[in-house]
């Protein structure tokens, strides 16, 4: 019997959904930083097994939107609530039951699926501090099972491995058995320029940027990919941040990137970033859509 299906990653930002995934998966797939919002798509990541194939929908973090982009990360998340067989729930065990925790249980009433709920950063607390906070939620949702993990170092992934596999389906496999996810290479290389921008600039900056990939050629005689990209932000204040003094800042945005690149594609990389002002970009439909941020069909 080969089982498959779908698994939605929710909860709000910054609880530790992509480097869930990562660990999963054993490999970086979905950018990680510590700032909250920073996953900004639906990304898929595939976990093959001899006898199952795990499909992991990583989304960006549930909360209360009121900017045009923001809006349209939630609804990338939620729209993961129509094409899964079951919920991984991630909370944080360092914060207890959050105020937004109830706001996203709420939107799970209605759903007739599984959700097992994942008390992540449990490296963070002390162990007899975690039966509060596992009541705690018990008494906010009937979930299919509590599960305490640390998506960090890998402790309690196994079990959640193995809780799924008990509620998917029978099914068959969606995927080439040596795929891990179903990303473009421009959206993966676009998403590794905005991890280093988010990483090493502040404040407004990395939620005012957006990096769009104008030219991906593979050079196969010579192992060597041609990547140009556009960093595009709302303000020219923002674009000196970016440039930094005397290039320093898009120099080293562009050294860090490319050698994750070199490391996640396995060739050299020869990359090329300009800084673009589109303002006020994240409230603006027509440049989300040009940007990729749309939910509508």
């Amino acid at each position: 019997m080969f089982k498959s299906g779908f698994i939605g990653i929710i909860g709000r930002p910054n609880v530790g959904k992509s480097t869930l995934l990562n660990s999963i998966i054993g490999e970086k797939i979905a950018i990680v930083t510590p700032k909250p919002q920073t996953t900004r798509n639906r990304i898929t990541g595939i976990k093959n097994l001899e006898e199952g194939q795990f499909v992991f929908l990583d989304t960006p973090g549930i909360h209360k939107a009121s900017t045009p982009l923001n809006q349209y990360m939630v609804g990338a998340a939620t729209a993961a609530f129509r094409n899964v067989d079951l919920f991984l729930l991630l909370v944080e065990a360092n914060t207890g039951v959050h105020q937004q925790d109830p706001f996203i249980i709420k939107s799970l009433q209605d759903v007739r699926l599984p959700v097992i709920l994942v008390i992540n950063k449990i490296d963070l607390v002390k162990k007899h501090t975690l039966l509060p906070i596992i009541d705690q939620f018990r008494q906010l949702f009937p979930f299919h099972e509590i599960i305490p993990i640390s998506a960090l170092t890998g402790d309690g992934v196994q079990i959640i491995i193995g809780e799924i596999w008990k509620l998917l389906p029978e099914g068959p496999r969606y995927f080439p058995e040596d795929m891990v996810t179903d990303c473009s290479e421009r959206f993966i290389a676009a998403e590794i320029i905005r991890e280093k921008i988010t990483f090493l600039t502040h404040q407004e900056v990395p939620y005012a940027t957006a990096v769009v990939v104008d030219i991906f050629r593979e050079n196969g005689e010579r192992s060597l990919i041609y990547i140009q990209a556009t960093i595009n932000c709302e303000k020219n204040s923002q674009k000196g941040i970016l440039i930094g003094k005397k290039g320093a800042m898009l120099k080293e945005i562009g050294t860090q990137a490319r050698k994750e690149m070199e490391r996640f594609f396995a060739v050299r990389i020869y990359l090329e970033l300009f800084v673009r002002v589109r303002r006020d970009w994240t409230r603006n439909e027509r440049m989300l859509r040009e940007f990729g941020y749309t939910n509508k069909p």
